[in-house]
């Protein structure tokens, strides 16, 4: 794969809030994740960070706000669920789910097999050389990961969005995932993870969004995981009403801070977006 590179923001939010029937999930985010950055995001269970990815993957409207993907076609990205969200028992084997990832180049109804080199590169690049053939049913956990993560290298996407990639799969497995998306990120690309483990996110990640349904801190890792933002973090999820209606944005949201990179004005409290009182 050849090195990525596009001028501006690779993603941008603009009072981006999103949710289920009318209930925030998440609200007013303001920012850009830049082209070619490696973004964690993290914060405690239940603060948005898979609606984040959903809402960026265009799954899920806006209730308000917009997320502007300057430049990018929706085939320049690429998204890895959660392994929860993959159904084991529907009989498709390696070599077809890892093939997934040409369907936008080469379309769902052309003969993939006509690719058979491309897919089998990508299995090897993952230590999957020889399982064409298994059931993914058949696989262990981290097996599964690492044929997800051969479907995003076929896919060739410009961004990649990551939903807790390296959960329950073991050591050796999640140091041989993060090489690829350190060589990811070296290429130009622009990546995206939801993560749990912090200690993690210290070591390889740069810059990090700390979500609790709002934008808690959003820059550089060791200025966003300190103790003081984390405690914010799990204060405003506990606090959150579930039934809040959607909240609007102050007038202070109008304001486009996504044009330089993650916003710098996030040490203020929300009272009222959806928090309990």
């Amino acid at each position: 794969m050849s090195a990525v590179s596009a001028p501006g923001g690779a993603l941008v939010f603009r009072g981006l809030t999103l949710g289920y029937a009318r209930h925030p999930a998440v609200h007013h985010l303001d920012g850009t994740v830049p082209t070619g950055s490696l973004t964690a995001v993290v914060g405690p269970n239940g603060a948005g960070k898979s609606t984040l990815l959903k809402g960026i993957m265009g799954e899920i409207a806006p209730l308000e706000g917009a997320v502007v993907r300057p430049g990018l076609a929706r085939h320049d990205i690429a998204y890895l669920p959660q392994a929860a969200e993959i159904d084991r028992a529907f009989p498709i084997g390696v070599f077809d789910l890892v093939a997934m990832g040409l369907w936008r180049r080469v379309g769902a109804w052309r003969p993939l097999k006509a690719h058979r080199a491309a897919v089998e590169a990508a299995l090897a690049a993952v230590g999957l050389t020889g399982f064409e053939r298994r059931p993914i049913g058949t696989l262990s956990g981290g097996q599964l990961r690492r044929a997800l993560f051969a479907r995003v290298l076929l896919q060739d996407a410009r961004v990649i969005l990551l939903d807790e990639p390296f959960a329950a799969i073991d050591s050796r497995t999640t140091y041989e995932l993060l090489a690829l998306v350190r060589g990811w990120h070296a290429e130009g690309r622009t990546v995206v993870a939801v993560l749990h483990d912090l200690d993690q996110v210290a070591r390889h990640f740069p810059a990090t969004l700390l979500l609790a349904r709002e934008a808690v801190a959003w820059g550089p890792t060791a200025e966003v995981l300190t103790a003081d933002n984390l405690r914010r973090a799990r204060r405003l999820c506990e606090a959150w009403d579930e039934e809040a209606p959607v909240c609007r944005a102050p007038a202070a949201a109008a304001h486009d801070h996504g044009a330089h990179g993650p916003p710098d004005h996030l040490s203020h409290d929300h009272h009222t977006h959806g928090h309990a009182a």
